[in-house]
């Protein structure tokens, strides 16, 4: 087999140190390895790049193991070609010998290209994404925030939560910080709300009235309050970063928000995970693939069945979720809820909605690749397409009701 690279170098990279293992391809045939131990350290990595350069290493592979490999590839990209490989696709290559150690087996991979680089962005862009990443734990942080102020709540007997649908809406706030600062009448307290929650006063009342909110809770219902307040800080600070980095994407966030389901949040993450730039993926195939929304295929002889679609961005996945969900929940019917519509009906809506994030990714990449915004086809495109069959399922239906109809002719004609 063609060797593509002659002097590369494989490593299996652990939290604390990292094995190298350098083949040098020889002019007879034959392949020569050395492996070394390396800390995980900066000085260490450093130190290692200079011993690559030294030894006219070429390229180097790695696996995507966790979170270590990011200060190797990070430090090493600007002197070497590094080769980030899929963990998947190198345990897959048949033909590995058990006494192979796990950096010459990348190494000799890697000599004879059966290895996949992965999809690396570059620094603006992973900064990006650690910012979009970041704001979803912490959102995530305030939810689970919000749940342990309503268990002092519930704790104490206080009912709030079934009353307001949101304990972080103003009259809730303000009636949580005026319980907080002593003040215990359920009339009192039900009277400071406002707006719509106003006609439920008596509810309130009602949900207000406990007999043991004392000190004890007051204290951790003004702990939990000021977490949650902190929180909210934070993602203040976070999204005020992530606009002022989104501002050379400003086009492509537009792009996206033509598209239903698609709010500003839901493209910068879009745009995070991607990278904005669609033309590393020759193909919408390419990318619903790489996102993990392309339905699994497994073949054997000559027989193919459907599978569970292979993992891909689970970041990507989730806002590409969030964007399903905005497109269901929407009041008008498009053509995105048309399809998972059809779709539900034939393979239930766990596949639908695969099979719209799908639709949704290979949108984005046509309208990235022609610098064209979201032109919806409309809910009545499939009927359209295909009126004499829905006319003929209709009528069926119909039949099957025990309710009979006549058509006229003509009329059938201009549908056929």
């Amino acid at each position: 087999m063609e060797i593509l690279h002659q002097r590369c170098a494989g490593f299996d990279v652990s939290k604390n140190d990292v094995k190298v293992c350098v083949r040098v391809q020889q002019p007879h045939g034959e392949a020569e390895y050395s492996t070394t131990t390396w800390g995980a350290t900066t000085r260490q990595i450093l130190a290692l790049r200079d011993f690559l350069v030294a030894e006219q290493v070429s390229t180097v592979f790695l696996e995507s193991t966790g979170n270590y490999w990011k200060p190797f590839y990070y430090l090493l990209e600007d002197r070497l070609d590094v080769v980030l490989v899929n963990a998947q696709h190198s345990k897959h290559v048949p033909g590995r010998k058990s006494d192979v150690s796990d950096a010459a087996w990348l190494a000799d991979l890697g000599a004879h290209g059966l290895l996949r680089s992965s999809f690396v962005p570059p620094k603006p862009i992973r900064e990006l994404r650690d910012l979009t990443r970041a704001r979803v734990q912490i959102s995530r942080d305030q939810h689970r925030q919000l749940e342990r102020i309503d268990a002092v709540l519930q704790g104490a007997g206080i009912k709030l939560s079934s009353v307001v649908s949101d304990l972080t809406g103003k009259s809730a706030w303000t009636i949580m910080r005026a319980m907080v600062a002593g003040m215990t009448s359920p009339d009192d307290l039900a009277d400071l709300a406002i707006g719509k929650l106003r006609p439920k006063i008596g509810q309130l009342v009602e949900a207000l009235e406990s007999g043991r909110f004392g000190d004890h809770q007051r204290f951790l219902l003004q702990i939990q309050m000021d977490g949650y307040q902190r929180l909210q800080a934070d993602l203040d600070r976070l999204d005020d970063r992530i606009e002022g980095l989104m501002s050379p994407f400003q086009a492509r966030v537009e792009q996206l928000r033509s598209i239903p389901g698609i709010s500003t949040g839901v493209a910068q993450v879009i745009i995070a995970e991607t990278g904005g730039d669609l033309s590393v993926f020759p193909s919408p195939d390419h990318l619903a693939s790489w996102a993990g929304v392309a339905p699994g295929k497994h073949q054997s002889a000559k027989k193919e069945r459907n599978v569970a679609a292979p993992p891909g961005d689970k970041h990507l996945q989730r806002a590409l979720g969030i964007a399903v969900m905005g497109i269901l929940r929407g009041r008008k019917d498009n053509y995105l809820k048309a399809r998972y519509r059809r779709v539900a009906r034939r393979r239930g809506p766990a596949r639908a909605m695969v099979a719209l994030q799908r639709n949704l990714v290979v949108i984005i990449w046509h309208m990235f690749h022609d610098g064209s915004h979201y032109h919806d086809l409309g809910a009545e495109y499939y009927t359209q397409r295909r009126r004499a069959h829905a006319l003929t399922s209709a009528l069926r239906t119909l039949h099957e009701l025990g309710i009979n109809v006549t058509i006229d002719p003509t009329q059938a004609a201009a549908v056929a």
